[in-house]
């Protein structure tokens, strides 16, 4: 499992309601919807370094 960091995040209300919509629209949590959020869009801008894989 990857380590995780932890910070605080200032987002205005409109924003986050939004956010809290989504994620119960598809059974996630608030931060794990955040975190999907951010994912995707990392590797779309192509920003993520691909994962290697090991052959067996």
């Amino acid at each position: 499992m990857a380590d995780k960091k932890s910070f605080a995040l200032r987002i205005d209300s409109e924003t986050m309601k939004a956010i809290e919509k989504w994620a119960a629209d598809e059974f996630r949590s608030v931060n794990g919807q955040i975190e999907w959020m951010l994912h995707n869009s990392l590797k779309e801008a192509k920003r993520l370094k691909p994962k290697t894989t090991t052959k067996k």
